[in-house]
């Protein structure tokens, strides 16, 4: 017999089940939102993301940091891009899955949070609290220095919890919508990242529970303007397109041909330009030149 109650049974269920359809629908390249009523399970409600790429997030929205403070959304927007994570934070599952996969991806790379990019996290569950937020950050900076005195990039995480307004208006300019279930009394949600300008557009959108850094980066590089990034970044985008349906960076072949055949040319024309200087200066070929 189950050590669990029933209500607790259902609630891992729910919560495993959407964790899997939105790997499923990530891979897809479909959202939750593309299920119609005959196929979505009926404890998904209207839970979904559409897109909102280009639109403004409400940066004078008010908000409540882990410490408690009063502060606007757009206190952490100005210099550098954001990401942005929608999750709440007493969730039993996703939320965790969530963060972990992207603080663990981010810290791969090179780019710090606090100097290159800020990461914004807010509860989408108005019932919560600072003292909610701050157990949160503490798990997601514990992780991204794996134990280390706090580092480099402690000053970019921000856990920020919300009234019903606050919520309701930035939920919406995402296009992110949850649904309580009344059996567990938990959300039921989908699993994304965003990542925003520095003036608060919506840039980009990754779905699931993994951010390959391959695609955080080079969405970071596209969303900073290429203020962040180095020579190499550049060519990585030249030969990789952002694919809004699927939320991933894929490869463009064609463009990778076209740079792979320049190279070529490059490099022939270097062979034959070294080859001649070589030649003029070999003494034998000069003296054979000379008695002909």
């Amino acid at each position: 017999m189950s050590p669990f109650s029933p209500a607790l049974r259902r609630r891992g269920a729910t919560t495993a089940a959407l964790t899997l359809l939105t790997s499923l629908l990530a891979s897809s390249g479909a959202t939750a939102q593309d299920l119609d009523s005959s196929t979505r399970p009926s404890e998904f409600g209207d839970a979904g993301i559409e897109q909102r790429i280009g639109d403004k997030v409400p940066l004078d929205s008010q908000w409540l940091d882990a410490d408690g403070n009063s502060v606007r959304l757009g206190d952490y927007f100005g210099t550098r891009p954001v990401v942005l994570v929608p999750v709440y934070y007493r969730c039993p599952m996703l939320c965790t899955l969530i963060l972990e996969s992207l603080v663990k991806s981010l810290k791969v790379l090179t780019f710090d949070a606090g100097s290159e990019y800020e990461v914004v996290a807010f509860s989408f569950n108005p019932a919560e609290g600072p003292e909610d937020a701050a157990g949160r950050k503490e798990r997601a900076l514990d992780l991204y220095h794996r134990g280390e005195l706090r580092g480099p990039g402690s000053d970019g995480w921000h856990f920020l919890t919300g009234d019903e307004k606050a919520v309701a208006d930035l939920t919406k300019a995402i296009g992110f919508k949850a649904t309580l279930d009344p059996n567990t009394n938990e959300f039921v949600h989908a699993a994304s990242v965003l990542l925003l300008t520095p003036d608060g557009t919506i840039s980009r959108y990754f779905y699931g529970v993994d951010y390959p850094p391959k695609n955080l980066r080079l969405g970071l590089v596209e969303a900073s303007q290429s203020k962040i990034g180095n020579p190499v970044d550049q060519i990585l985008l030249y030969c990789y397109r952002y694919n809004p349906t699927t939320g991933k960076y894929t490869l463009l072949t064609m463009r990778l041909l076209r740079i792979g055949g320049v190279l070529t040319l490059l490099g022939l024309g270097a062979l034959v330009t070294t080859l001649v200087r070589l030649d003029k200066h070999n003494p034998i070929a000069t003296e054979q030149e000379g008695h002909s």
